[in-house]
């Protein structure tokens, strides 16, 4: 009678196409990842820029505060020592101020302010370290000898 044709299932050709579509979910996914960290970092610097650009104000309101009560001769708010050098001319009498307002931990305002009656001059409004400079002598340098 007559012959069967055999036909094979043969699966479809899944090769290429699909290593190169898992590639492309592979790398947009580490690209997400990468976006996602990046976004994270870039937060925590804005949090803390801005928890520095608020502490330096609060500490300027505070100096110029220090500095209106030094003008007026009016008593100056706790926790802020002045030192003073007062300097007396035949025709006035002039006041050299010097103070400091923590910023942060690290940081402080230095003011110096020359005062002649009602008049002023700052001489110093500076944001400076708080702490004390170390120099880190721990490196070990080539003292140019060889050794054999």
């Amino acid at each position: 009678m007559g012959e069967k044709k055999r036909e094979g299932f043969a699966p479809p050709a899944l090769g290429g196409s699909s290593l190169l579509v898992v590639f492309a979910v592979l790398a947009l996914t580490v690209f997400a990842l990468l976006s996602l960290s990046t976004v994270r970092a870039d937060v925590r610097l804005g949090d803390t820029a801005e928890q520095a650009v608020s502490d330096y104000y609060t500490a300027d309101c505070q100096a110029q505060t220090v500095l209106a009560c030094l003008r007026t001769g009016e008593t100056l708010p706790d926790g802020i020592d002045v030192s003073e050098t007062i300097t007396h001319y035949s025709d006035r009498v002039e006041r050299l101020c010097s103070y400091v307002v923590p910023i942060s931990d690290s940081q402080e305002l230095q003011v110096e302010v020359l005062v002649t009656g009602s008049d002023y001059k700052v001489l110093r409004w500076q944001a400076a370290s708080a702490g004390e400079w170390e120099a880190d002598n721990s490196l070990e340098l080539w003292d140019g000898d060889f050794i054999f």
